[in-house]
C-alpha cells in the first residue's frame, strides 16, 4: 500500500491509502521528489469541473525517481531523475499519429494524472509509455525550477503558439497568474512588440512585467476592454491569449481582438454550460477573427526542447515559485494555498526527501 493525496468527491480533499501502481511493459513507477498543485486541482475538486471524481489521487506536475521500468522500456531505469510531463499521450494512438497526442483516446485524453487515472500526490505514480514521455533531469536546472516547465510553461507557451504571434505583433494576454506568466514569456520569445497583460495583483504585476509585459491592465479600474482599446487608440490588438478568468472573458477578447486577429485560449474554464461569442463584435460571424483553443502537447520531447530554454537562459521559470516547502505532507498546505489565492501567492512548491 501507498499513501496519496485525493479528491475525495466534490468538495472533499483528504489523505488515503491506495494499492501502489504496477508498470506494464512500457511504463514507468516514479517516486516524486519535487510537486506543485495547480489552479486545475481546485477546478476539478472544488467546482467539480470534471464530475464526480472518488478517492482519486491528485497533481499532475512532478519532477521524481524512476523506481521500476517496464521490461520494454530502453531509455530509463531505476534512480533516474525525471520531468513528468501533465500531459501524458499514449503514443500508439490515431490522433498521436494526426497530430493530437493531447487528445489520444479521446478528447483531453492525453491529459490522465488527476483526470482519468491517479495523480502525483503519491508515494508512487505510473507514468505511460514511459520512453516517450518522460525526460531526463539535467543536473543543472534545480527539481523546483523543472517542475515549471511540466505544465505552467508548456501550457503558457502553448497560448503564444496557438496564437501565431508573428514580429511586432500586439498581444493581449488576459490573466496573468503562472500560465498567464508563461504566455507573455512566450510571446515576447516569439517577438511580440506590445504586450499587455490583465491582472491585479501587486506580485503577478511585478512579475509580468519581468517576463516582458509592456503594459498593464488593472480590471479593477474599469472595463477591460476600455482600458484596451484606449491603449490601443481604438484600435485593439492583434492578438489575445486567454490564461484566466470565466468564460464570459470570450466576449471581451473578441471585441478587442482587430479583423484577421487570433484568440488564443489555454484557460480552463470550470464552470457553465456554453462559452459567449458576441454576434456584432465578431462582424455577425464574419470577422476573420479566429478563435483556438488547445490543451497543450505533452511528452518527452517537449520538455526536452524546453529544458533548453531554461538552460540557455531564454526563459526563467524559477520566478513563478513564491512559496517553497519541504515533505510530503505539506502537499495539502501548498494545494489549498491555490484555493485561497493570498495576495503575495504565484506558485508554491513541494520538495520531499525520502
Amino acid at each position: 500500500m501507498m499513501k496519496g493525496f485525493a479528491m475525495l468527491g466534490i468538495g472533499k480533499v483528504g489523505w488515503i491509502e491506495k494499492e501502489k501502481p504496477v508498470a506494464g511493459p512500457y511504463d514507468a513507477i516514479v517516486r516524486p521528489i519535487a510537486v506543485a498543485p495547480c489552479t486545475s486541482d481546485i477546478h476539478t475538486v472544488f467546482e467539480g469541473a470534471l464530475g464526480e471524481r472518488q478517492d482519486l489521487l491528485l497533481g499532475h506536475e512532478a519532477v521524481g525517481e524512476v523506481v521500476e521500468v517496464g521490461s520494454e522500456v530502453k531509455d530509463f531505469k531505476p534512480g533516474d531523475r525525471v520531468v513528468v510531463p501533465a500531459i501524458t499521450p499514449d503514443w500508439r494512438t490515431s490522433e498521436s499519429v494526426r497530430g493530437f497526442p493531447m487528445h489520444s483516446d479521446g478528447m483531453l485524453a492525453g491529459w490522465k494524472f488527476s483526470n482519468v487515472k491517479d495523480g502525483v500526490f503519491a508515494e508512487y505514480f505510473h507514468v505511460n509509455d514511459a520512453d516517450m514521455n518522460l525526460a531526463l533531469l539535467p543536473d543543472d536546472v534545480p527539481p523546483e525550477v523543472a517542475v515549471m516547465i511540466t505544465d505552467m510553461m508548456t501550457t503558457g507557451f502553448h497560448g503564444a503558439e496557438l496564437a501565431d504571434i508573428q514580429f511586432g505583433d500586439s498581444v493581449l494576454v488576459i490573466g496573468i497568474g503562472p500560465v498567464g506568466l508563461m504566455s507573455i514569456a512566450g510571446a515576447k520569445l516569439q517577438g511580440a512588440g506590445r504586450i499587455i497583460g490583465v491582472g491585479s495583483r501587486p506580485a503577478l504585476i511585478e512579475a509580468a512585467k519581468y517576463y516582458g509585459a509592456t503594459d498593464i491592465v488593472n480590471y479593477k479600474n474599469g472595463p477591460i476592454e476600455q482600458q484596451v482599446m484606449e491603449l490601443t487608440d481604438g484600435e485593439g490588438v492583434d492578438k489575445v491569449i486567454i490564461a484566466g478568468a470565466g468564460s464570459d472573458i470570450m466576449k471581451i477578447a473578441v471585441e478587442v481582438t482587430k479583423p484577421g486577429g487570433i484568440i488564443a485560449n489555454v484557460n480552463y474554464f470550470g464552470e457553465g454550460d456554453t462559452i459567449p461569442i458576441p454576434r456584432l463584435e465578431w462582424g455577425c460571424g464574419m470577422a476573420h477573427k479566429t478563435i483556438r483553443g488547445g490543451l497543450t502537447p505533452g511528452g518527452r520531447e517537449r520538455m526536452e526542447r524546453f529544458l533548453e530554454l531554461v538552460r540557455n537562459d531564454r526563459v526563467n521559470p524559477g520566478k513563478l515559485i513564491t512559496h517553497k516547502f519541504h515533505g510530503f505532507e505539506n502537499i495539502e498546505k501548498a494545494l489549498l494555498m491555490m484555493k485561497d489565492k493570498q495576495p503575495d501567492l504565484i506558485k508554491p512548491v513541494v520538495i520531499i526527501d525520502w
